[in-house]
């Protein structure tokens, strides 16, 4: 057997039984890649299984507020990857009469479908002749043909899109995605693959050259930075303030609690006499009720450093764009994943 039909074999025998593979619908096709850019899918499922009870058709996606989409989306990240979706979503419905576009080229042009998503979707739902290339496939194909370029700059990139056409299946190209992008999920995993049981072993390069660790190779590692963070839970009777956040920075379209954010490590009694502190507070008396520091959230190129202030008072003014709502009525905005776990724990 040659490569495709050895792995084509190999998926079908050891393939993990997901609901978007036994589908052609692209908009539950569109739905699970969007998801599965960035979450594993152990997490992605129950998000696809409730975002599609939601939303069962693009119509409803479309119609629905940002802010349903957010709160639906809470916990996942990355969430210009649902903006993104809805604003497809509103595309496809004035542009297509809501129905999927058809052809890669259409596809590749709704906000948020890059190269590998159009190719998904245009294999999965349509059968069209288009090879995916993510992680799991880059990883896959670097070894097995040993290249050694950087994978992440054009060189790399287009060394192994070369040696992936010359393996890709053509006549079934949705079954040859889905193989190869489960092979590097399940079998050429990142570290500590299971080269010895491999049905590629016999002609993969970089086993034979005891290269797998080294490859694929990447340019850089992303630099992490911090960020400190100092949120202020201002409880006013019933009513507590929250701020939605605006665009150009993290958690774009959140709401978040008043924020005062430092160039470095910072005690409670410096921010106590931070200026946005003096301004929320005028000459109202706050008690603060407790001081949570130490909190640690970690994203793809940021380390936040966080300490929450439970405070009781008075506001003396409303941060611009921030308004007052009813504690019990917080559940209803979409939240970071940081609040909504402090909240869950306090």
């Amino acid at each position: 057997m040659n490569f495709s039909e050895k792995i084509i074999d190999w998926y079908l025998k050891n393939k993990r039984e997901l609901p978007w593979r036994e589908t052609k619908d692209p908009y539950a096709i569109w739905l699970s890649e969007i998801i599965l850019q960035q979450t594993r899918v152990v997490q992605g499922l129950d998000y696809y299984c409730r975002f599609l009870e939601a939303f069962p058709t693009i119509f409803d996606l479309a119609k629905a507020t940002e802010e349903e989409v957010l709160k639906l989306w809470q916990g996942l990240g990355y969430y210009s990857r649902a903006r993104n979706m809805h604003a497809a979503a509103r595309e496809i419905v004035t542009t297509y009469g809501g129905m999927f576009p058809d052809n890669y080229s259409a596809i590749r042009s709704l906000k948020g479908v890059g190269d590998y998503t159009a190719a998904a979707i245009s294999s999965f739902a349509f059968g069209l002749p288009y090879p995916v290339m993510d992680g799991n496939v880059i990883r896959v194909i670097a070894r097995y043909f040993g290249i050694v370029a950087y994978c992440d700059k054009a060189e790399g990139k287009s060394q192994i899109k070369k040696a992936l056409n010359a393996v890709f299946d053509i006549k079934h190209p949705a079954e040859f995605n889905q193989a190869i992008m489960e092979f590097g999920a399940l079998q050429c995993i990142p570290v500590n693959p299971s080269c010895s049981t491999c049905i590629l072993k016999e002609n993969c390069v970089a086993f034979e050259k005891a290269m797998v660790k080294e490859l694929p190779v990447k340019s850089s590692k992303t630099i992490i930075k911090p960020r400190y963070f100092h949120y202020l839970i201002i409880h006013d009777g019933d009513e507590i303030i929250i701020k939605q956040r605006g665009a150009g920075d993290i958690w774009q379209g959140l709401y978040e609690f008043p924020l005062i954010e430092t160039s470095s490590e910072t005690t409670p009694d410096e921010v106590m006499k931070h200026p946005d502190w003096k301004y929320l507070k005028g000459k109202h008396s706050w008690n603060i009720l407790k001081i949570q520091s130490g909190v640690r959230h970690i994203l793809s190129h940021r380390i936040l450093h966080v300490t929450f202030y439970e405070i009781a008072g008075k506001i003396y003014r409303l941060p611009f764009g921030a308004k007052k709502i009813k504690k019990d009525n917080l559940q209803d905005y979409a939240v970071p994943v940081l609040i909504e776990k402090y909240l869950k724990q306090n």
